[in-house]
Order: C-alpha cells, then structure tokens, then sequence
C-alpha cells in the first residue's frame, strides 16, 4: 500500500468525523511516527493533511531530506512558516483556503501552552486536542499492517534470525564474552545487512543482572553467556519497521528454582502461541498465562507482547489489564514474550514476532532458550 492510499483511509476518517485538517507533528520532545507512516519523512517535520480536499503538505526542517524521502502533495520549508507549530498552522490553514469555523485536529501529545498558542494563532478555528481523535486512528491502522509492510517484516526476521545463529554460534565457542561483545556485534551487523541500526537500545544482560525486566545501564563490560541465566534483548530497524526478540542464554549449574522458571516460561510460550489467531481477546491470552505462573507460584510482572511496527511498542497490547479489549486481527505483528524473574538467580525470557494470519498465525522469528 503506498504513502497515498494510507492518506486516503485517513481522510475518510477525517471527513466521517467531521475533522477538516489534521497535525502530525514529529519534532524533537515529540516524536509521532505517523509522520513517516503516512509520508514517509523520517522525522523532523509537521504534516498537514486536508479532508476536503485530499491533500497534504509536509513542512520540514531539512527541505533537502524531504525531498529525497517525503511523499507529500507539497513540501516547503519549516524555516518559511517560522519553524514552530504555532505560525506553522495558520500557514497551512491558508493554504488549503479552510472555511473558518473548521475543525482542526492537533497531537493529544501537544502541552497545555503550546495549545492555547495554537488557538490564538488560528483565530476563528475549532482546535481539538483529544486522545480518542484522528491520532488514534492513525495509531489502530498502523497496527494492522498492509502487504508492502508485512514483506518487510518477512526481511528484517530473516534478518534477525540470521544473527541470532551467529549469536549462539559465538557464545557458545566463546567469542562472546561480556555484554557489550554481543551488544556492539548486534549494532555492526545490523548495519551490514543494509538496515538502519537498532529498533531500540539492545539489553544485554549477564547472570548478575538478568534479574531486571529491562536491565540498567542496558549493557556493561560485565560477564554473558556464563553459569546461571543471562537476557539478551534487542531488535533489527531495517527500513524502519523493527524486529522485536528476546533469547535466554543457561549456563550450567543452574538451581532448581531456576529451571522451574525456565519450564514455566517454555510451558507459556507453547501455550499462547495457538491462542493468537485473528478475533482472539488479547486479554484473554494474556489471563492464560498468568493462570499457568499463577499455579506455579509465580507472576510475570510486566504485560505477555505488544504490536511491533515504526516503533518498538504499538497497538495492540497482550495484557491482563481489565481495561484492555484489544483484539487480534490478520495483518497485526505481535510479540509474545512471557518472562519470569528472581531477586537473586537472575530471569527468563522468551520473545518472537508473531503475524497474524487470516486464519492462524506465523511465527516469524525463530527466537528460543539456549542451553549452554
């Protein structure tokens, strides 16, 4: 599906629910990946899309770079409209000659300030600010993904599989010693396979310090691979879709609480991996396994996946939180990552990317437990 017909969902959206122009702005302190989604600008830039007429103008920081990657009806400069939200909006309201009275549809991300500014500088406009908005659309059609994104998907697992391979492969003959050996060979390859580095930060986490849900500092000079458990989570960006996975690395001797966690977490991930299918409560999944750690005296304490795409972590959600009524649908990349903790002996993880299917369910990467 090309930038355009992304738009175009988007402004049936807008005009059914009677939104005339709509913001999306991804400035440094407020990033909105919506903007590289629906033009293909990788940042730094406001965009302004207009139901009525079909259109949109992408404003950016460095004109030369939007040129090369934005897909707009029109590119200006951001430095012409005076480099900030505020005169930049009355500009594109003028623009597509909007009938005053209009409703204008900002970033729920917008500060207080920044909004008052906004409504000052349009004058005689409707300025919504709003979490259940146009952004929010934007947020639910980024989940479902369409054909050119899934084919990508399909590249950056490959991808990661590839180098997890390796990964084991130097673990296992020692070429990989410590935390930032394998943290720093995950940024170079990324790079060699012709992507654009890391989806995020890569947590590496030795025997030591494999106790934390996301360890801090994210990597040391310390030990991997050695006696115990030791985490290592991290994801490919390769044309700007991420891969998301997590493998635990056992070392021998390992404790019987330690295997118990290692069981329970194998034992979650067979579990859920058939219950991810198109119509599936993303809660119900999630309450799944939490019965299972639950009956063995354990509780994972942070959500079971989440949706994968632009960003690390997007719709849907694999929670148990009683407010969550997200539900699988085919096109969705999903996480499923149960994991178990301990104070003391370190923790478990076990993540893949999962596509959801029209009928069933694709499990794209090949992520797993290592025994050493």
């Amino acid at each position: 599906m090309s930038y355009k017909e992304r738009r175009e969902k988007l402004y049936t959206w807008m005009s059914e629910n009677g939104i005339s122009l709509m913001m999306v702005e991804d400035t440094e302190g407020r990033r909105d990946l919506g903007l590289r989604y629906l033009s293909g600008q990788p940042g730094d830039a406001l965009l302004f899309l207009c139901a009525a007429k079909k259109q949109c103008v992408l404003a950016a920081w460095d004109v030369n770079m939007a040129r090369l990657y934005g897909d707009a009806d029109a590119i200006v400069a951001l430095n012409d409209w005076g480099r900030r939200p505020e005169t930049a909006l009355p500009e594109a309201a003028k623009l597509f000659k909007l009938p005053y009275g209009s409703k204008i549809e900002v970033p729920p991300a917008t500060p207080y300030p920044l909004f008052l500014r906004l409504i000052e500088a349009v004058g005689d406009y409707d300025v919504l600010c709003r979490e259940e908005g146009a952004h929010k659309a934007v947020k639910y059609m980024r989940a479902v993904k369409d054909a050119d994104e899934i084919a990508i998907y399909r590249k950056v697992s490959a991808f990661t599989n590839k180098l997890m391979d390796e990964i084991e492969k130097s673990v296992r003959n020692k070429k990989i010693k410590t935390e930032m050996d394998v943290a720093l060979l995950i940024d170079a390859r990324a790079r060699d396979y012709g992507g654009e580095g890391l989806g995020f930060e890569t947590l590496a986490a030795g025997p030591t310090r494999s106790f934390g849900i996301h360890a801090f500092p994210a990597y040391t000079a310390g030990p991997f691979g050695g006696s115990g458990c030791s985490i290592l989570d991290f994801g490919i960006k390769y044309l700007g879709y991420t891969s998301d996975v997590t493998m635990t690395f056992v070392g021998a001797p390992i404790s019987a609480t330690q295997q118990k966690l290692i069981n329970l977490v194998e034992k979650a991930a067979k579990i859920a991996t058939p219950m991810m299918v198109p119509g599936a409560s993303c809660r119900e999944i999630a309450l799944a396994v939490d019965k299972l750690f639950s009956a063995g005296k354990r509780h994972m304490p942070h959500g079971l996946g989440h949706g994968v795409g632009l960003e690390a972590h997007e719709a849907p959600l694999l929670n148990s939180r009683s407010d969550n009524d997200d539900v699988l649908q085919p096109g969705m990349v999903v996480t499923l990552e149960p994991g178990l903790y301990h104070e003391t002996l370190g923790g478990v993880r076990l993540e893949n990317d999962i596509l959801i299917t029209e009928k069933d369910n694709e499990v794209l990467t090949k992520s797993r437990i290592v025994r050493l």
